[in-house]
């Protein structure tokens, strides 16, 4: 399908385009678009843009990363086709391990995801040979790597499912994700919630690295001054700022 750029939704359905691509790959299965679907209406209701407390939590979750033992990035299909190349970039500047882990898990799928990464630039990346189990979860998503997820202290999960965010956090990793619903049980499990669209997170904390990497001070106020329940909040206030503001414009 030719998309023209002129076309007022030109990123939303060159997006989507290549989510339907990725799932005759076998990359993203098809309850993926639904997924991808309901996030992106979460992102109609925030403007599209990155608000100042998404921006806050992005800047937390860079501070958290780096102040990691051993932290470790969750890659499933949406996650590698809509932001491969910045968690790989983030890995790198965060040296976290990338693990790919899959709710619709085969071992043939499992494969495709990784090497899908491997294709991006990505080097050891997890998931192929899982030995370990999470605690907790009664899905494939249970499933992962001792070198991995199991051995983790700091998981950053963007588009994750909420048992398994909350299975996590019961396990007693500090866990980021990354949700456009401010609302979901992956929200408010996480104890820090980007409520942000996948890659323009990721691009925002790659931005971020350089001044945090270098004040370790810097990085422990952002996050002793971070709360999730009060970024939830906002993220909530913004969604309804957003449409009173519509309303006032006599937009739909």
């Amino acid at each position: 399908m030719q998309v023209s750029k002129d076309h007022p939704r030109y990123n939303s359905l060159v997006t989507r385009e290549l989510l339907s691509e990725m799932v005759k790959d076998g990359i993203v299965a098809p309850t993926g678009l639904i997924a991808h679907g309901r996030g992106e209406a979460f992102d109609y209701l925030l403007g599209e843009v990155t608000s100042e407390n998404a921006r806050r939590a992005e800047r937390a979750a860079v501070a958290l990363m780096l102040e990691a033992r051993y932290p470790v990035i969750s890659v499933n299909g949406n996650t590698a086709a809509l932001a491969g190349k910045e968690i790989i970039a983030f890995s790198k500047l965060v040296k976290a391990k990338v693990e790919v882990n899959l709710f619709h898990r085969s071992t043939e799928r499992v494969e495709k995801v990784v090497a899908y990464m491997e294709s991006l630039g990505a080097k050891g990346v997890l998931g192929r040979n899982a030995d370990a189990t999470i605690p907790g979860i009664a899905s494939d998503r249970a499933v992962c790597t001792k070198e991995g997820i199991f051995s983790a202290d700091v998981v950053l999960v963007p588009l994750e499912d909420g048992d398994r965010a909350e299975a996590l956090v019961k396990f007693g990793k500090r866990v980021i994700a990354i949700d456009l619903n401010p609302l979901s049980r992956t929200a408010t499990a996480a104890q820090i919630t980007i409520v942000d669209e996948v890659s323009r997170a990721m691009s925002n904390m790659i931005a971020m690295w350089p001044e945090l990497s270098r004040d370790e001070a810097q990085r422990r106020k952002v996050l002793s001054d971070f709360h999730n329940q009060k970024n939830l909040k906002e993220s909530l206030e913004r969604i309804c700022d957003h449409l009173t503001m519509l309303a006032k414009d006599g937009k739909p």
